[in-house]
């Protein structure tokens, strides 16, 4: 997962301190149109199919068994032919490249996201807490709502005017056309995959916001007669009519049904929309800049905030709590809770965490009597009434863990010459290694927005040089000084591959636009991409993401498979924050569970500043 960043740089509200998000790739602000920039920001490249084939080699060298990796060089061998199916499908890549603004960001998101089956919450969208907010009464929630709302509002008017500041990373420009796919945006849910409805450059653009109090959704119309928007003190009285429109929880939680399984919500969906009020209610929330979740305070123990905040964030707390409150197909939702849990969940299909970072704080102050926010209505028949009763037995297996190491971080790993995101990767390897006694695949996420319409690339923190260092740290007959040495090679080689990430030469995109071209050439599926090794090489037992926080703030993502670790990071100048999640049900193995992966982590980092400290004392 790439970090959530606030579209909100300040809260006016006098109780609250400000918060400030930093971005998870090095990238630099520049004020100025962005459509002039965009048009020099380059396509993405197909990398060379012989170099793509070595690196695939490389990084299965540690995660499979030997007798595994012959035959996958065998098939590597026999796809790489001249003359052969590799070439062929290689050539229709370049040709599809040549033809489009980029040959992979389809695919990708079909692949990875409108494809697959399991629910969104969790599994897929992504969110981020802001830091807790004391607010005294419900009128100081619904201010700081106004305050966000008017926020985000104003930065869609930049986003309109190509008027956002530029981003930049390495001096290059970013792709900025991701901002125009969190707003007004939605997920539809369908049989087999999904689709992605973008409003937001229609001829008729929508000019509401969808709010959700007490399981209620309603209209706010954001602009006045005259095509300004709202000010922050309109929007407090519109938002605050809602909640006094909709005391209580006394319909049934329509919004609950976006949490089930793809299919199973396709069908209910399906059923939804035959009647002609549920199809205008679906409508106006799907077409709706974005959504507003006004959510009720919720029982936390003072020592669980963070972890039952981030469970807010990622699902809702469950049907008990604020589950019913959201609708997690919206491209981008605020969460404003009563007890001061506030932040943003939003759609990975839609656009990446990054979509929303160097957002500023906008605010526009003039009035005019307003027109009463509409409730939606929705008619549910005794069939939807029943998916509502499922809906409500989403998972609650998720164990999800969150700890602050104290002891060092980013400036004492740049006094030691050391990448602070490869030290933390080598970190994780050395963890998951003395838990389990062998390596595994891991993911970790690399912005390929220096490309026209670039999502993500997959940095594959595995490689030779870190199970080498891994295999060897523990072993007290190697020096520590060799010991060193190895850490500096397994960094070396991750800021390596690092950097043909986010150059465009990852090898999983490219293996997947080979796989997908099989049918646009009428091709049978080589062996290569059925191969055994394939699979372990991709289906990952550790997904990561590093998310470079100013403030206290917490990203959050679940994992995307029950099998997985998925473990979120922000190291900043002194400390480093730890989020591990994991799907456990009662009878996992309580020796690999969360807990045991984040302590395992905490011991590695420690234990590696040992092993550095040692050799400064030679």
């Amino acid at each position: 997962m790439l970090g959530i960043h606030s579209c909100i740089s300040q809260a006016k509200l006098g109780v609250m301190k400000p918060c400030t998000l930093g971005k998870p790739v090095a990238a630099t602000l520049v004020a100025g149109r962005n459509l002039t920039q965009q048009n020099i920001v380059p396509s993405l490249p197909v990398p060379p199919l012989k170099q793509t084939c070595e690196l695939y080699l490389s990084f299965l060298e540690p995660i499979v068994e030997a007798e595994e990796l012959k035959q996958t060089e065998i098939l590597v061998e026999e796809f790489l032919k001249a003359g052969g199916v590799g070439e062929r499908l290689q050539r229709g890549l370049e040709r599809k490249a040549s033809n489009t603004e980029n040959w992979l960001t389809d695919d990708y998101v079909k692949f990875e996201y409108l494809d697959r089956r399991k629910p969104v919450v969790v599994y897929s969208n992504h969110g981020m807490v802001l830091p807790h907010m004391n607010f005294r009464n419900k009128q100081e929630q619904i201010r700081f709502a106004a305050e966000v709302t008017s926020g985000c509002l104003n930065v869609k008017t930049m986003v309109d005017n190509d008027t956002l500041p530029v981003e930049y990373m390495g001096g290059k420009p970013l792709c900025m056309k991701q901002y125009d796919r969190v707003l007004s945006s939605c997920r539809i849910p369908g049989p087999k995959t999904d689709t992605l409805v973008f409003h937001a450059k229609t001829s008729n653009a929508p000019k509401h916001i969808s709010v959700v109090h007490n399981c209620q959704f309603f209209v706010l119309d954001v602009y006045n007669s005259d095509g300004t928007l709202l000010t922050v003190d309109q929007l407090y009285v519109q938002l605050e009519r809602i909640c006094k429109a909709s005391p209580q929880t006394t319909t049934e939680p329509v919004g609950i049904l976006t949490t089930q399984n793809r299919d199973v919500w396709s069908r209910t969906y399906s059923s939804l929309i035959q009647d002609e009020t549920n199809k205008e209610s679906l409508s106006a929330i799907e077409r709706s800049i974005f959504t507003v979740c006004l959510d009720r305070a919720t029982p936390q123990e003072p020592d669980e905030m963070r972890s039952s905040a981030i469970l807010q964030i990622l699902h809702g707390g469950g049907s008990q709590c604020n589950s019913g409150n959201r609708w997690f197909d919206k491209g981008l939702q605020f969460v404003i809770g009563e007890d001061g849990t506030c932040g943003a969940n939003g759609s990975h299909s839609a656009a990446d965490g990054t979509a929303c970072m160097g957002l500023a704080d906008h605010t526009v102050s003039r009035t005019e009597p307003l027109p009463l926010p509409k409730k939606l209505q929705f008619k549910i028949t005794p069939e939807i009434k029943k998916d509502i009763e499922e809906a409500k037995q989403m998972a609650r297996d998720l164990n999800l863990r969150v700890t602050v190491f104290e002891h060092f971080g980013k400036n004492y790993l740049k006094a030691h010459k050391m990448s602070p995101d490869a030290f933390v990767q080598m970190a994780l390897q050395l963890a998951y290694y003395r838990m389990y006694q062998q390596c595994c695949s891991t993911f970790e996420p690399a912005s390929l927005r220096m490309f026209k319409l670039g999502r993500v690339a997959g940095i594959h923190s595995t490689s030779k040089a870190s199970a080498t260092f891994v295999k060897a740290f523990d072993d007290p007959n190697i020096k520590n000084s060799v010991k060193v040495d190895l850490l500096d090679k397994a960094i070396k080689a991750h800021k390596w591959y690092t950097h043909m990430a986010v150059n465009g030469q990852a090898i999983e995109g490219h293996l997947l636009g080979l796989r997908m071209q099989t049918g646009e050439e009428n091709i049978s599926m080589p062996e290569l991409f059925t191969d055994s090794s394939f699979t372990k090489a991709f289906n990952y037992q550790i997904s990561t993401s590093q998310v470079i926080s100013k403030s206290s703030s917490l990203p959050c993502v679940g994992p995307e498979t029950p099998d997985i670790y998925d473990v979120c990071y922000s190291v900043l100048s002194d400390r480093i924050s730890l989020i591990v999640s994991r799907f456990e049900p009662p009878n996992t193995c309580k020796v690999k569970n969360a807990e045991c992966l984040i302590e395992a982590m905490v011991d590695a980092l420690l234990d590696m500043r040992t092993m550095l400290e040692l050799q400064e004392a030679v």
